[in-house]
């Protein structure tokens, strides 16, 4: 695989298994390219990202543009000859010379089944609509925003508790091993075929805000259910009992009339609380599984109610938009 140098381009923990899998099958890896170190924690310590660990510990080159907007930010990376780039969750748009730079071109690897869900969140988004499929999209990149033509695609089953999280792991996984046997492809046969996107079916996964991850009790239970499990772990889904907001981290949806509400909660015990959710009796309620106070550390909500004195009655807020969890 020496033959082909695959340049990379990516940042989180999506991207850093990609990179994983293309080291392992061999393939040169010239440059990797990811954003700067950030603050993070209560001391904002830089931290790198999941992707510059990775190439630290398996001594790869490494470039950390804070933009590619203008030419002397692109000059070190023209310089570096590649192949084809592949880009997973980077975070920076490519611009025109950018995308001309690799001999093959840029291939993104996207965490949906495109054109649905094109955009900064297809999983969490995928999840919250309530699609029982989503998976990942090899696409030759284009000046568009996920509108490339597409090489390859991978299904991959979204269970009926799955969060963000649990299916993120899988997409990455899928994603890995489907740009290692496109790269394949391309290193044996030198080109790779690729059928532009439907214009139909296209929709739009907008960047998670933490106003996104409120809690809003007039919804139906089951749309709570999919909201507690999109937002899981960043930012969580988040409520309010009396002035103390409180995440949701567990919650499961309970199909039954309640006549109450919603918000007030109608049933307590060691399974959870249950609280009553949507605008009639047939919109069910929600059981808090599990909760992290303000401030504190996840915890049974059996003993987050014990605690605080909750009982049948007791009321629950929507999330708070505007401040910090």
């Amino acid at each position: 695989m020496a033959g082909l140098a695959v340049g990379f381009a990516g940042t989180p923990a999506f991207a850093a298994t990609a990179l994983e899998a293309i080291a392992r099958a061999g393939y040169t890896i010239p440059l990797v390219l990811t954003r700067p170190d950030r603050p993070k924690g209560r001391g904002l310590r830089l931290e790198p990202s999941p992707v510059k660990t990775l190439a630290l510990r398996r001594g790869l080159p490494i470039a950390q543009p804070a933009t590619l907007k203008a030419p002397a930010d692109r000059e070190p990376i023209l310089a570096v000859p590649v192949d084809v780039l592949v880009v997973a969750a980077y975070g920076l748009l490519l611009p025109p010379a950018i995308l001309a730079w690799p001999r093959h071109g840029c291939l993104n690897i996207h965490a949906s089944l495109l054109p649905r869900w094109r955009g900064a969140a297809p999983i969490v988004r995928a999840i919250e609509a309530g699609d029982s499929t989503g998976g990942v999209s090899i696409m030759q990149m284009d000046a568009g925003l996920d509108t490339g033509p597409v090489i390859d695609t991978v299904p991959v089953p979204i269970a009926p508790d799955d969060t963000a999280a649990t299916l993120h792991d899988r997409i990455a996984a899928a994603g890995a091993a489907a740009i290692v046997e496109v790269l394949a492809r391309l290193a044996r046969d030198g080109r790779l075929d690729a059928t532009p996107q439907p214009p139909e079916g296209a929709t739009y996964a907008a960047k998670v805000t933490r106003a996104d991850a409120a809690l809003d009790w007039t919804r139906d239970a089951t749309s709570l259910d999919r909201q507690v499990r999109a937002y899981d772990p960043v930012p969580g889904a988040h409520a309010i009992f009396g002035d103390e907001p409180v995440k949701i981290r567990a919650a499961r949806a309970i199909a039954r009339a309640v006549e109450a509400d919603a918000g007030v909660v109608v049933g307590c015990d060691a399974e959870g609380i249950d609280v009553a959710c949507g605008p009639d009796a047939s919109s069910g309620a929600l059981r808090l599984v599990a909760v992290q106070p303000s401030g504190g550390r996840t915890m049974p909500a059996a003993a987050f109610a014990a605690g605080r004195g909750i009982r049948r009655g007791s009321r629950f807020g929507p999330g708070p938009r505007d401040r910090d969890c």
